[in-house]
């Protein structure tokens, strides 16, 4: 049997060193370094290696490659259409991040079982059972007869069930719970999560499976695990919002299929996620008459304008040195955009 060694994996690039350190040796990233334990004499690695999409090495000339129109289905929410780059792509695999509670389940979950109605579907959990599944679905008031549910962490036995449902979409939540038997390392490692998530990207490519994966954040506000994770998905999108309120933005940071800069929107109900057709309705708080200190201005994200409202307020201060406090706003844009136009716009 295979003896376990303790090895430390940078998060950022996912090299692997025997001893701790502060700074990675390879990337130069700081307290990125985290012990996992990996397998020690084990089989030697087989041969005809594929990458992470499956395919056997080719040598091509641009003109010889087939090129098609990529086929789009709609995922049955406007919004997240909007975001995805105008609906989810055959194959793709979409990384799905956000705090905790601020909704990453409950709108997969409303997106697979209107899918479910059309084609098969399969959602994978790895953090609840069948029957909290089943409950939230009831709770939502979504439709049920159609989307099969299975808790399982093993990707191999994952794999093997969908190979078999042969699911259009597949939801894995989350990956950080997926483990590889082809390692010894505890699930949410950097070696497990990097070698699950390479499994399924091969499938999906291979199989022509949309896959969405839910993925944690760390205190810091970044998707936990390693940095390549990010760089093997086709997708990843951030599920933003206020712990206390009910509106929840959806952005794009990485699309392969569309652009980065558009912009979804929802508003948490008691029956799960709806869309907000009009963000400018919801974001505008002005009062009839006209009030001191309040402009609205028109912004544009991705391909959909919106007005915002900019507040402000001056008070005599009591304290020997008056600050500037921001709020929906960094405090280094504020002083930068301040800085020019006291110098050319004449401001003070």
């Amino acid at each position: 049997m295979a003896k376990a060694k303790r090895m430390y994996g940078c998060t950022e690039c996912g090299a692997t060193f025997p001893k701790w350190a502060g700074q990675c040796g390879e990337c130069g990233a700081w307290n990125t370094l985290t012990e996992t334990m990996v397998e020690s004499g084990g089989a030697a690695a087989p041969s005809g290696r594929t990458g992470w999409t499956g395919q056997q090495a080719q040598i091509k000339t641009l003109a010889e490659v087939s090129v098609e129109e990529i086929p789009r289905f709609s995922t049955a929410s406007s919004e997240l259409d909007r975001v995805l780059g105008g609906g989810l792509v055959d194959g793709s695999v979409v990384l799905i991040g956000g705090d905790p509670g601020i909704g990453k389940s409950t709108i997969l979950l409303q997106t697979l079982c209107n899918l479910a109605k059309s084609m098969p579907a399969l959602y994978v959990t790895g953090e609840e059972s069948q029957q909290q599944v089943a409950m939230r679905a009831r709770r939502l008031g979504l439709p049920q007869d159609k989307l099969r549910v299975m808790t399982e962490t093993c990707i191999e036995t994952i794999i093997a069930t969908a190979r078999l449902e042969k699911p259009k979409v597949m939801v894995i939540d989350s990956i950080q719970t997926i483990f590889t038997e082809q390692l010894q390392s505890a699930p949410g490692g950097v070696s497990q999560v990097r070698e699950s998530a390479a499994l399924l990207v091969r499938y999906a490519k291979q199989s022509g499976t949309a896959i969405f994966l839910v993925g944690h954040v760390t205190k810091e506000g970044a998707l936990a695990g390693p940095r390549v994770l990010e760089h093997m998905v086709d997708t990843v999108l951030y599920f933003e919002g206020e712990s206390d309120g009910r509106l929840r933005l959806l952005r794009a940071v990485k699309n392969r299929f569309g652009a980065v800069n558009e912009l979804g929107v929802f508003g948490m109900t008691d029956k799960g996620l709806k869309e907000v057709s009009n963000p400018s309705a919801i974001f505008l708080t002005r009062a009839q008459e006209e009030v001191p200190g309040s402009v609205v201005m028109a912004t544009w994200e991705g391909t959909r304008p919106m007005l915002v409202e900019v507040q402000a307020l001056v008070d005599d201060s009591h304290l020997a040195n008056p600050r500037r406090v921001t709020l929906g706003l960094d405090q280094n844009r504020l002083a930068m955009l301040l800085a020019v136009l006291h110098r050319h716009g004449g401001g003070s």
